[in-house]
């Protein structure tokens, strides 16, 4: 049996549809946030055996503190080329018992539920794609794959970063398979960089010897002030301080105080001029002392040449399929930032289309679940 035109393609999932439901339904219902290595372990279990029963070679990469990482191996026998690797992430945002506040269920043509949207329907999707070509190509894929599922894309990627980029100079191309932008896939995201800004200052009574005090928290919120002036629109730059804390009571001076920060910008430039400008912040009182640290977690990913000829494809193969692929350039970041910022190839966004991420009314569109698979599965053929 050959590989089916697309729009035959298209026709195969769109009667596979209530399989791709309840794949992801089975994974959302294993609850697995980034903090609970046992419950994302259990998740990553499940997700190794579907890959098994396709035949796919597992390797689990062990991790101390997260859920272990998977990657799932399909190697036609004289394939040559380099594989295309589908990256991603089990790991979620919400805590054990969710799922009873949020239960995982269809209606108004979604299926709803934590972690539903970003990023377990990104996987049922991946594990329905190989099945599908597998099926359509006598039992072998039609070129080398790799898929790569790690367990703290959303907490910083800090025990997986090492392993996606080694696979993905191993690769042609990396497909990430978080959810898409509306109905677009991204072919930009802004990079991500966190600092902790720590004042300390002089305590004393606030009544009886208010002078003798210097406060740190007026100390921080003049280099707030002084931060704030860092933010650039036009250049995509934002800086916010989201988190400040200080002090002990009303009545004492404080002597502590501190503040993080986040930055976003769309280039490694302005990361590095941002970086540069924080890192000689003086205190406006001499008598305070103030120290920065932290940096970039994760670099830009820019639509570069191999993005755009990558996204270009996709469009082609969208057209195919009857519809007018766009694309988008987002603020947040996922592990796709790293993967292009090695100059390798990366389309992001070919998971599923809904809204909510990381809230309440989290949810997929089900009728547009055939078309992403669809969408897959061009790509891994034809690229």
């Amino acid at each position: 049996m050959s590989v089916p035109s697309l729009p035959d393609q298209l026709r195969h999932f769109q009667k596979q549809q209530s399989r791709i439901v309840e794949t992801i339904r089975q994974l959302v219902e294993i609850e697995s946030p980034s903090d609970v290595k046992q419950a994302v372990d259990r998740l990553g279990t499940v997700v190794a055996s579907r890959f098994a029963e396709l035949g796919g070679r597992v390797r689990v990469h062990i991790a101390e503190n997260f859920g272990n990482h998977l990657q799932i191996d399909f190697k036609p026998a004289g394939a040559k080329q380099k594989p295309v690797l589908l990256l991603g992430h089990m790991d979620t945002v919400y805590p054990i018992g969710t799922i009873s506040k949020m239960p995982c269920r269809v209606a108004k043509g979604r299926l709803w539920g934590p972690g539903v949207l970003d990023m377990k329907s990104g996987i049922a999707l991946a594990i329905h794609a190989i099945e599908a070509l597998l099926k359509w190509n006598d039992g072998k894929l039609p070129r080398p794959v790799t898929v790569l599922l790690v367990s703290d894309e959303e907490v910083g990627s800090k025990s997986s970063r090492a392993i996606t980029e080694n696979l993905a100079t191993k690769s042609a191309v990396v497909l990430v398979l978080e959810p898409a932008q509306g109905l677009a896939v991204k072919t930009a995201r802004k990079g991500v960089c966190e600092y902790q800004l720590q004042v300390t200052g002089k305590a004393a009574h606030a009544g009886l010897d208010f002078e003798k005090g210097q406060s740190a928290i007026v100390e921080l919120a003049k280099q707030i002030c002084e931060i704030s002036k860092l933010v650039d629109l036009k250049r995509g730059i934002t800086v916010n301080v989201g988190k400040v804390n200080g002090g002990t009571r009303s009545n004492v001076v404080p002597a502590e105080a501190h503040a993080i920060i986040d930055v976003r910008v769309s280039r490694m430039g302005d990361a590095l001029n941002i970086d540069h400008k924080l890192r000689p912040l003086k205190p406006f009182n001499r008598n305070c002392r103030i120290k920065i640290s932290g940096g970039m977690n994760r670099p830009p990913m820019e639509r570069t040449k191999g993005v755009a000829d990558l996204y270009g494809k996709a469009k082609a193969l969208a057209k195919e399929l009857g519809w007018e692929l766009a694309e988008a350039a987002v603020g947040g970041g996922s592990d796709g930032n790293f993967t292009a910022a090695l100059g390798i190839p990366t389309l992001d966004g070919l998971g599923g289309i809904g809204e909510g991420a990381h809230a309440e009314h989290e949810s997929v569109v089900t009728s547009e679940l055939p078309r992403r698979a669809a969408l897959l599965s061009g790509l891994i053929t034809r690229i």
